[in-house]
């Protein structure tokens, strides 16, 4: 059974810093494009990062790449997104999807499998 978990989402201060997990279970994580997405309340939901399975390749979101990174652990089958100067307006469930071939871009709808999502809240 295809599993996603994410993990690492919590209560920060503004300027403070996050990293979320994600760990596969029931697949190996290095072969699939691995995405990063927010949803907060009352808006849709975006794409903040993504991996690539074949490539590795590394996409942001628009202006996402000075603060937020992301990283993949083979060995524990896992991808990270490490998160800094984090801001009030980051407030939002983080979940990552996965999906395999092609290339990863930061549509959510070419993403087959989600995570139950992590909640995030930027604040003092």
């Amino acid at each position: 059974q295809v599993q996603l978990v994410e993990s690492g989402g919590g209560l920060v201060q503004p300027g403070g810093s996050l990293r979320l997990s994600c760990t596969a279970y029931g697949f190996t994580l290095d072969s699939y494009n691995i995405g990063w997405f927010r949803q907060a309340p009352g808006k849709e939901r975006e794409g903040i990062s993504c991996i690539g399975g074949s490539d590795g390749d590394i996409g942001y979101l628009y202006g996402m790449s000075g603060r937020f990174t992301i990283s993949r652990d083979n060995a524990k089958n896992t991808v990270y997104l490490q998160m800094n100067s984090l801001k009030p307006e980051d407030t939002a469930v983080y979940y990552c999807a996965s999906f395999y071939g092609g290339r990863c871009r930061l549509i959510a709808r070419e993403y087959d499998d989600w995570g139950q999502g992590t909640q995030v809240t930027v604040s003092s």
